[in-house]
């Protein structure tokens, strides 16, 4: 847990004590990452605020090494900065103050979700429509086998998109199966979302989209799957 309020680092590891999580506390970046060179964890809990480094900019860095599974923790509850983080790579996001019932359900949640991804992962390739992701690596290439950027977001909504492909799915479903439950969101930000993925998949016929909208309802992935 990052997070520069001493009483709160107390207060979290003392209730998650109580079912058999250890918690190791520590007041910003720097100390993380002394204790991540010592140790492996299983999940980190972010603030947003720290004294020596925005937590924002540190979970975009930790993510650029590391797949561990990250919960931003922040007393900024806009939705611009909840969807800054998603984006950035955090798996949840948790404002402040939050009841440490939500905070265990959120942490039980997200390493659920994680460990069943990589039960899925075990094939991780498939194919469809002249593109090939590659769900362990997070990795997307075209027909010419030209790698494509995704960010967190767009690779876990791809994925759910695949695990889906052919069932319409509303824009609460997207949000519980992409983006964890419990994350606060509006529509719009799932509209703005799969617009950016259409984008980078090229999907513009609206005739023979790869993912379709279904009015009033949400969206369906129409392409053809292959492993």
């Amino acid at each position: 847990m990052v997070d520069d309020d001493a009483d709160l680092r107390l207060l979290v590891q003392g209730y998650l004590d109580r079912f058999g999580i250890e918690v190791v506390g520590v007041p910003d970046a720097g100390t993380m990452d002394r204790a991540l060179r010592l140790r492996p964890f299983d999940l980190i809990l972010l603030d947003v605020m720290l004294p020596d480094e925005d937590g924002l900019l540190v979970c975009k860095r930790l993510r650029q090494v590391s797949a561990m599974p990250i919960i931003m923790l922040t007393a900024r509850n806009d939705l611009m900065h909840r969807v800054l983080g998603l984006d950035l790579g955090a798996d949840d996001y948790l404002g402040k103050p939050f009841d440490p019932c939500e905070l265990l359900a959120r942490i039980n949640a997200v390493l659920r979700r994680i460990r069943s991804g990589r039960r899925k992962d075990a094939v991780s390739c498939v194919s469809f429509a002249g593109w090939t992701f590659d769900r362990l690596q997070r990795r997307l290439l075209d027909r010419r086998g030209t790698a494509v950027e995704l960010s967190n977001v767009e690779c876990r909504l791809l994925s759910t998109f695949i695990d889906n492909a052919g069932r319409l799915l509303s824009r609460d479903q997207l949000l519980d199966l992409a983006r964890g439950r419990g994350v606060e969101a509006v529509d719009r930000s799932v509209d703005l979302s799969v617009s950016r993925l259409r984008q980078k998949l090229g999907d513009s016929s609206r005739d023979a989209r790869i993912i379709r909208t279904v009015r009033g309802e949400g969206y369906v992935f129409a392409a053809d799957i292959a492993t």
